[in-house]
């Protein structure tokens, strides 16, 4: 999961380019100029592309229309998708992440969904829930994404179940110089929010309140709340000035190539890492990631990716036809999870797809402590400010000084 916030900056470039750069041949980025009748436009990463427009072809025929699929950079998609529709060349469907979805609406640019309760009943419930925003439906849900812990079986048989449990026996190895390093787990010199989530909620910590409904609170900024910055200063142990188990010299890209060369036995992992892990020399097994001792249980982000619907669409009806539909349909599903294996939330896919691949269930089962990403608005501007701030207390610097500015920044940002 890679999301980011729209960004207005390059707006009229982006506008610009998928002006003249649309059409119905499905290469890369724009859609028509809203999109013609009879041609079901749909905005997909190249990665998907292929098995959309496969799934999507019984659509077609049954409704007598074309589909394109046309490829788009999934970082790119939404703030392309809020540009093209204000230009007024926006595709009918797009492929998004579930935390978008507060900025679609604020930006006007997504159509709410009514889906039937025998197609809801079939999605898991908190994967509706985490595309629900203001009490509507704002796209259907498919896949799921968390990151869990894999661990080398060979050099650590037994999963741990604390975090003090994986350091110790990674620092046995180290010491012994069998590893290198203890956990291969991305911070960077910008740090790593999605990741460090699960750390910092296992000690107390959060980003955002939640009302008495559940919904996420932007008025309860936690960044700089007492609670959070004890939860870094216990983070901060473990840093560049403490155990130096989590260090800014780790980074997205070398974290995977410490453990598939069997320098670390533990690895922060996601779904997009086991076809490598498939591939490698190292039998590894995956489980939830640990929290700290007598803290809670680590609650890592849970993403949830789906298909939304354009405000405004030429062919609106043929659209939520298609997403209510197809994108609900098991066989729809599975055919995507061939082409980027993600953990289906359709229960009949992950049933079909987990006796396939027992890794499936087991990704499934390490999110039950998760959190879904919050989906509103303000959460596009927390990464930056949260994760600067996480990173500098890794190397050492002063906790509540760190998160207190955070907070500050973010605070400005979403206007309290």
């Amino acid at each position: 999961m890679r999301s980011r916030s729209a960004s207005a900056v390059a707006g009229i470039a982006a506008i610009a380019l998928m002006a003249t750069a649309c059409g119905s041949d499905g290469d890369t980025g724009g859609g028509d100029e809203g999109s013609a009748e009879g041609t079901l436009v749909i905005w997909s990463d190249p990665e998907r592309a292929d098995a959309i427009q496969s799934a999507a072809a019984d659509f077609a025929e049954a409704n007598g229309i074309e589909v394109d699929v046309q490829n788009v950079s999934f970082d790119d998609i939404q703030g392309d998708i809020v540009n093209a529709h204000q230009a007024g060349n926006a595709p009918d469907v797009f492929i998004g992440a579930h935390d978008w979805a507060g900025n679609l609406l604020r930006n006007g640019t997504v159509q709410p969904i009514e889906l039937p309760a025998d197609r809801a009943e079939a999605l898991d419930e908190t994967a509706v829930e985490a595309m629900t925003l203001e009490g509507q439906l704002l796209g259907v849900p498919y896949a799921q994404e968390n990151i869990f812990l894999m661990r080398n079986t060979e050099l650590a048989p037994d999963a741990p179940e604390t975090f003090e449990e994986l350091v110790e026996v990674g620092n046995e190895l180290k010491d012994a110089g069998d590893t290198s390093e203890v956990l291969a787990m991305a911070v960077g010199q910008e740090g790593d929010p999605f990741r460090m989530n699960a750390l910092m909620t296992s000690a107390g910590g959060y980003l955002f309140g939640q009302d008495d409904n559940g919904d996420w609170d932007p008025e309860d900024l936690g960044i700089g709340s007492d609670e959070t910055i004890e939860a870094m200063e216990t983070i901060a142990e473990y840093g560049e000035e403490g155990e130096e188990v989590l260090r800014r010299s780790i980074d997205l890209e070398n974290e995977a190539s410490l453990f598939f060369d069997g320098e670390s036995p533990f690895f922060v992992a996601g779904p997009w890492n086991i076809g490598d892990a498939n591939t490698s020399d190292i039998d590894y097994e995956i489980s939830a990631i640990p929290g700290f001792d007598g803290m809670d249980p680590a609650s890592p982000y849970i993403g949830y990716q789906g298909f939304f619907v354009t405000e405004g669409s030429a062919n609106s009806a043929l659209a939520e036809e298609f997403v209510v539909n197809y994108v609900s349909d098991s066989d729809f599903v599975q055919t995507l999870y061939e082409a980027d294996p993600r953990t289906p939330v359709q229960s009949e896919a992950l049933a079909a797809v987990s006796e396939e691949d027992p890794n499936i269930a087991l990704m499934a089962e390490t999110g039950e402590n998760g959190m879904p990403m919050p989906n509103i608005p303000e959460m596009g501007e927390t990464w930056e400010p949260l994760g600067v701030a996480q990173a500098q207390i890794i190397g050492g610097a002063d906790p509540r000084e760190a998160m207190e500015t955070a907070h500050e920044t973010v605070a400005e940002r979403i206007g309290q």
